[in-house]
């Protein structure tokens, strides 16, 4: 039995860190997006819960564990669930 798993920019849009499905795609075909260290230039790569994503949104570098996913893009507080945000908390 294989792990559930969906596509990089299915994932991207869906956990709402891209406007539409077609921005989260270019980005992956650019390089953009590393799992696990790893540049990925396929928009179709499949990602599995626990792998660690590293990709630009907007003036950041945002760092993520997939944590789940959705058939559909939801509401925003369903879309935080898909994801674990790694990135460092401000000391202040």
């Amino acid at each position: 039995m294989t792990a559930p798993s969906q596509r990089l920019d299915k994932w991207l849009w869906c956990a709402r860190f891209f406007r539409t499905r077609t921005l989260a795609a270019e980005i992956c075909e650019r390089g953009r997006v590393r799992v696990a260290g790893q540049i990925v230039h396929k928009a179709h790569y499949a990602v599995r819960a626990g792998d660690v994503l590293t990709f630009p949104q907007g003036g950041q570098i945002r760092v993520v564990r997939v944590a789940g996913f959705a058939e559909s893009r939801g509401p925003a507080t369903a879309a935080a669930a898909l994801y674990e945000d790694l990135a460092p908390r401000d000391a202040s």
